[in-house]
């Protein structure tokens, strides 16, 4: 029986047994700037063309507690028939949709990064208790109010739907801060300098606060008008701020002001200009479209790389803009694993941050590239550019996803993908197995490691005794070598610096293959009874139903 607060749904317990499947890199559709504006171009960015929830599991390996921001834009399941998105899941498949997700992407969050889910009402609450499940309740920051429209629709039905929601959630709030913001030219322009002060521009303040003389006695004492000589008490109800050793210094460092006259029944505090630029200003929680745009912004800036087909629903790049500065710095990595239009790769680009986005939709060729490519090239004159003082440079690699490892053949025997070839059979086996995958040509056995003296070795071979011996004696002593091989023949507990495992038996129970789409709730699905396996070598197929000797 449960016995905590949560958000329940028809299949939440159904949870999918992904495959970590490998990235393919196409260079064709890789883009790098023709002419470098920097020595320091970033290139390290990645643009993956698949299922979402496959690609996050992809990137766990290599990025797990790397991610500094994750902003995701996910469809909002208003039942509406977008062209580039189906946005009328069923509620639950919807939040199994989600949670699936957000599970792996706080795995990849690091320890001071956060969460940023653009949401609108429809499904915003859910979505809250579903987050304070899986990041923990503790780690809620705010939800922020995004002023969506520059003005109300007159044909709303009951209230004009003028804003999204931001949730916003840190990996851990006890180490998370958000950056400060750049203060405005509105906000400078109240300050003032009447007196002259060689400090520059300054603005005055409360001298007193909200505490009355019985709560804070230290604070009820009385203080001298340097221009009138007169004694002056504060209100027992609201004493000074400071007590007596902060004021004196207040005093010396001529911080005190008492009006044009000087003869102001209290005393105010001078604070510079110059001071509070340097950390900035605290960000609010709403946000309006006079600061961080509004949807027709955004429907202009896309217009600029596709105006035949724009996307229906971008996010303005001022918005990206606000959320990276206040959750990164330069050079941190950002990933959007819905990434529409691919605003967030154009902001984050422009402003020195690495990349990763995500796009299951045939708009990763027809937006995302043109976009990034004019990005790159510096002819994006719009959004923020003029903004951050972008002008060109930098890069991106584009991946897909590489098929199922493992794919039934018309007998319902689950056989090795065709696709794969011998250095993806390789990378694929290592992922699955937690080693990272890295090939050495001084030693063909060596296709990956997890540790300094612990390796793997593919292969679709059988190995016979002989084989192994040779094997072993190459690992040497203090050395450890993962064997991963169509069959062996000979004891598996003979030689101390070998594992054996036969290939089908070892994958074919670690997840579920053979889905590629993960947009709706894939239910676990049972996997085939029969033993046959089959493995790819020169020449075609061979069955490796044989019983190790």
């Amino acid at each position: 029986m449960r016995q905590k607060l949560e958000l329940t749904w028809i299949g939440k317990d159904a949870r999918p047994k992904l495959e970590p499947r490998i990235l393919l890199s196409d260079p064709k559709l890789s883009y790098h700037a023709k002419h470098r504006v920097s020595g320091d171009d970033i290139f390290d960015n990645q643009l993956i063309f698949g299922d979402n929830l496959l690609a996050l599991k992809a990137l766990e390996q290599d990025f797990s507690g790397k991610l500094k921001c994750v902003f995701i834009d996910p469809p909002y399941n208003t039942g509406s028939a977008f062209s580039h998105y189906d946005d009328g899941l069923e509620h639950s498949i919807w939040l199994g949709l989600m949670r699936d997700r957000l599970d792996v992407i706080r795995r990849l969050l690091s320890e001071n990064g956060s969460l940023w889910i653009t949401i609108d009402d429809n499904e915003a609450h859910y979505l809250k208790v579903l987050c304070d499940e899986v990041f923990g309740r503790v780690n809620f920051v705010a939800n922020v109010v995004w002023q969506k429209k520059y003005a109300p629709a007159n044909d709303a039905l009951w209230l004009s739907d003028s804003h999204d929601h931001i949730l916003v959630y840190a990996k851990n709030k006890e180490v998370w801060r958000p950056n400060k913001l750049p203060r405005t030219q509105e906000q400078d322009e109240l300050y003032k300098n009447p007196d002259k002060d060689h400090r520059g521009a300054w603005m005055s303040d409360n001298y007193t606060c909200a505490k009355n003389a019985d709560e804070r006695p230290n604070l009820y004492y009385p203080i001298t008008n340097p221009n009138t000589g007169e004694e002056i008490w504060p209100k027992r109800t609201r004493v000074w701020a400071f007590d007596q050793s902060s004021h004196q210094k207040h005093v010396a460092d001529q911080m005190i002001y008492w009006g044009k006259d000087g003869k102001n029944s209290t005393p105010r505090l001078k604070k510079f200009l110059s001071k509070l630029k340097s950390p900035g200003r605290v960000a609010a929680t709403i946000w309006l479209h006079d600061e961080v745009g509004h949807n027709q912004d955004a429907n202009r800036e896309q217009q600029t790389f596709n105006a035949n087909d724009p996307f229906k629903t971008p996010k303005p790049e001022k918005l990206i803009h606000r959320i990276l500065t206040l959750a990164t710095n330069p050079g941190d990595i950002v990933l959007d694993s819905f990434a529409g239009s691919g605003t967030t790769g154009a902001v984050a680009h422009k402003m020195g941050r690495r990349w990763i986005m995500v796009e299951l939709g045939e708009h990763c060729h027809t937006h995302i590239i043109p976009r990034m490519r004019k990005v790159i090239d510096g002819e994006d004159k719009g959004g923020v550019t003029e903004a951050v003082g972008w002008e060109g440079g930098g890069g991106f690699r584009y991946f897909r996803l590489a098929p199922s490892l493992l794919q039934q053949d018309r007998w319902g025997n689950w056989v090795i993908n065709k696709e794969y070839n011998v250095e993806m059979l390789a990378a694929a086996i290592c992922k699955l197995e937690g080693f990272t995958y890295a090939p050495n040509d001084a030693h063909y056995w060596q296709h990956g490691y997890s540790t300094e003296t612990d390796f793997i070795y593919v292969t679709t071979q059988t190995l016979n005794a002989n084989q192994l011996q040779a094997l072993s004696e190459e690992v040497g002593e203090g050395r450890s070598l993962l064997v991963c091989c169509a069959a062996y023949r000979g004891s598996a507990d003979r030689f101390d610096n070998l594992t054996l495992k036969k290939i089908p038996k070892m994958v074919l129970s670690k997840c579920e293959w053979g889905h590629d789409d993960y947009s709706l709730n894939v239910e676990n699905l049972p996997m085939q009874q029969t033993p046959k396996v089959e493995l790819p070598r020169q020449g075609g197929l061979f069955s490796i139903e044989e019983e190790q000797t």
